[in-house]
């Protein structure tokens, strides 16, 4: 792909933390891809709620901008909803959400980022990749997460403005040093509390001719409210020919 600094091109030790992070978007840039995926919803008793998504990516711009468009399949009463999200490289991404009840599409603002992503405890921001220049970066140290050598960082939000609309005062994330995917990531509320915690794993290479992997499984825990929600990719299919027919609002509604 145009642009891209190969992964050997650098001794991993001589990497600031930043570029640590700027390799991990990278890494998980994708050409094209389709996944069937289910999204397991726990209260804080354990009980379980069960969602099926459909969802499909694509690289435009050389890699500068990636579509995106997931879709839920399952149960009856979130079938047909469905949010589309262009992320860009240099500004603010856009997201839309189509509810079939209403028969309505509409732009997610800024302000509702950090709210709940269809009741889970993963947010709408976690849905898009947030422009690295947004947040500051600190290496921390290095640990063992799950038997996997990771980078430490710290990761904090330039301003004010940026910590509320991510919802988090910062976060430390463990990134690979073998294949740059994030394994784990620490977030803290406004108070400077830890809040929830991510896991991910099941990491597979998605196009191995390019070096692109991503987790399979993510799983976030609300630490305060004992509820957590697991992400799971079932089935992944690497499509660097998806439709572009599919990143559109026509098709969003479409039921």
């Amino acid at each position: 792909m145009a642009g891209l600094i190969p992964l050997h091109s650098f001794a991993q030790g001589s990497l600031t933390a930043k570029e640590i992070m700027e390799k991990a978007r990278e890494t998980s840039k994708i050409s094209g891809m389709e996944t069937v995926s289910s999204l397991k919803i726990y209260d804080d008793k354990g009980n379980e709620r069960v969602r099926q998504t459909v969802m499909a990516s694509k690289l435009y711009d050389q890699g500068a901008t990636e579509k995106r468009i997931i879709r839920f399949q399952a149960p009856a009463d979130v079938k047909g909803t469905g949010m589309l999200i262009v992320d860009y490289e240099n500004s603010e991404d856009d997201m839309w959400i189509y509810m079939p009840a209403l028969r309505k599409t509409r732009r997610i603002i800024s302000g509702e980022k950090s709210k709940n992503f269809m009741g889970s405890e993963f947010s709408n921001a976690d849905m898009a990749a947030p422009k690295l220049e947004d947040f500051s970066y600190k290496m921390t140290g290095s640990e063992l997460v799950d038997g996997t050598d990771c980078w430490k960082i710290e990761v904090s939000p330039v301003n004010e403005d940026i910590a509320d609309e991510f919802g988090f005062s910062r976060k430390i994330t463990w990134v690979g040093k073998h294949d740059y995917v994030s394994r784990k990531s620490e977030y803290y509320d406004m108070d400077n509390e830890l809040f929830k915690v991510m896991t991910a794993t099941q990491v597979k290479t998605i196009d191995p001719a390019n070096k692109k992997a991503m987790a399979a499984r993510m799983e976030m825990q609300n630490k305060q409210t004992g509820r957590r929600s697991v992400f799971v990719l079932e089935q992944i299919e690497f499509n660097p020919d998806v439709k572009d027919d599919y990143f559109t609002i026509a098709y969003l509604e479409r039921l």
